[in-house]
């Protein structure tokens, strides 16, 4: 018997992930919108993925925008996840109100974030209702020493006992 799309997400939920903003910019515009489909993919060369949605605005953005930025959420900014979590509010993935400054590709990079990667797009995969995208990371750095933004079976999390 298949399982159904909400066994599947509750079975998955128990999988804990980071929180990322996945940020981007073209022709003066920027965007940003929450994810936590990242995975590292290769160290020669270096490479991370990101998946998205294919019915989103920030999908066709993002492919236009060949390049993009992992920006890796400290356990104090679940505000900014929620913000840029909606699926397709328009205004919303304009980063308002959350500061930035551009990286060496271009693209946002949140001023408060842990860590960021700066990635070019090399690769870009079906996968179902999502896109597979193949970033070769090209710059990034680590802003912040404190416990990233965790998300586990549907809900924000903090790791314990990091320090």
């Amino acid at each position: 018997m298949a399982l159904t799309k909400d066994e599947y997400r509750q079975l998955i939920g128990c999988f804990p992930t980071g929180v990322t903003i996945i940020t981007m910019a073209r022709e003066g515009e920027v965007r940003g919108m929450t994810a936590n489909a990242v995975t590292s993919v290769s160290l020669d060369p270096l490479l991370l993925l990101i998946c998205v949605d294919k019915r989103t605005i920030t999908h066709r953005f993002l492919e236009e925008a060949k390049t993009f930025a992992v920006n890796i959420l400290a356990e104090d900014q679940e505000h900014v996840s929620r913000a840029l979590a909606s699926r397709d509010s328009d205004d919303a993935r304009r980063l308002m109100g959350h500061p930035y400054h551009p990286g060496q590709t271009g693209c946002p990079i949140l001023d408060d974030c842990v860590a960021y990667l700066e990635c070019r797009t090399t690769e870009v995969f079906p996968g179902g209702d999502h896109s597979i995208f193949i970033g070769e990371v090209i710059w990034g750095e680590i802003l912040r020493e404190d416990p990233p933004l965790i998300f586990h079976r549907g809900k924000y999390r903090r790791l314990q006992g990091l320090s």
